[in-house]
């Protein structure tokens, strides 16, 4: 590594980031609750409630939450949604992408409507983190069927 490689590589963006498995597995959860292109309270609430009763997340204060989801928030705006995705796809561990869908089709269907952002988006991310189709719809029909009460 040279002298100067750390400047550079700062200026190339998320491609030289690299995220935890917690922190990828939020940033799937954080631009499901924003693909609609309007990002609520009670969405981000929704997002925590959900994240904090994980395992994954047990080791996390409230203090390291926010400061996780302030980190991801700023990528997602300097970003965009598909790079922060891509990101996490590629820092998310393999075993844990079905949950990940999992937890954004719940987060997006938890308001009770559906937009077309939200459906494009949800059919872009299945395939991205190569989530078998079969096993998406299984998951896309379970959570209609949690979320209709």
């Amino acid at each position: 590594m040279g002298l100067f490689d750390s400047v550079f590589n700062a200026e190339k963006g998320m491609t030289e980031t690299q995220l935890t498995a917690a922190e990828s597995f939020a940033a799937v959860a954080l631009v499901a609750i924003a693909a609609d292109g309007y990002l609520s309270d009670q969405e981000s609430r929704d997002m925590s409630m959900m994240l904090s009763r994980m395992q994954l997340f047990r080791t996390y204060s409230n203090d390291l939450m926010h400061r996780m989801f302030d980190k991801l928030l700023a990528m997602l705006k300097r970003e965009g949604p598909g790079e922060l995705v891509n990101l996490a796809k590629a820092c998310l561990p393999p075993e844990l992408r079905p949950t990940a869908f999992a937890i954004a089709t719940d987060l997006v269907l938890s308001d009770g409507t559906v937009t077309s952002q939200e459906q494009a988006f949800l059919d872009d991310l299945y395939r991205i983190l190569e989530i078998p189709g079969d096993t998406a719809l299984q998951i896309v029909q379970v959570m209609t069927i949690k979320n209709r009460g």
